[in-house]
């Protein structure tokens, strides 16, 4: 039974992660790129409706499920350390957490909050895009890559 509730945790998991991951990895590949050839005022405005947007319960849940089955498989691991694949599970779990849960906190979270504060057609609006978006695309990179390593991390416990 506890082997079951892993393997669904774990395959919950890598499912999460990769979705996650392809969704930062939309935003890295063209999304931003195709934002940054709008005039500022309208990526600004563009930008801050997806922000607005993205705050819905599909999102939360496979953001923050995926979180919470992280923070158990990390656990789990610690506490069955000498088990295969129990390296792989802390991995994938610290990498979404780390990588993609606190850097989206300590870096995108704030750069959202700061776009959300300027009017999109204001010279300080200007201003912040060309930052905002050199900066918020470079710590989605730095996502893309965590999420996406735990996925792997996660598959290869599976195996």
């Amino acid at each position: 039974m506890v082997d079951h509730l892993l393997f669904v945790l774990v395959f919950l998991s890598a499912l999460g992660s990769g979705l996650v991951a392809g969704l930062f990895f939309a935003f890295s590949a063209f999304v931003m790129t195709a934002l940054a050839r709008l005039p500022s005022a309208q990526g600004i405005a563009a930008m801050q409706s997806i922000n607005i947007a993205v705050l819905n319960a599909l999102f939360f849940a496979a953001f923050f499920g995926t979180a919470a089955a992280c923070a158990v498989l990390a656990v789990f691991s610690l506490f069955n350390w000498t088990e295969p694949g129990a390296i792989y599970l802390l991995a994938g779990g610290l990498l979404y957490l780390v990588g993609t849960i606190l850097v989206t906190i300590l870096f995108n979270v704030p750069l959202n909050n700061a776009l959300a504060a300027v009017e999109p057609d204001s010279a300080d609006g200007a201003s912040l895009w060309t930052w905002y978006l050199d900066a918020w695309t470079a710590w989605n990179h730095a996502r893309t890559a965590a999420s996406l390593a735990a996925a792997a991390s996660f598959i290869m416990a599976l195996c």
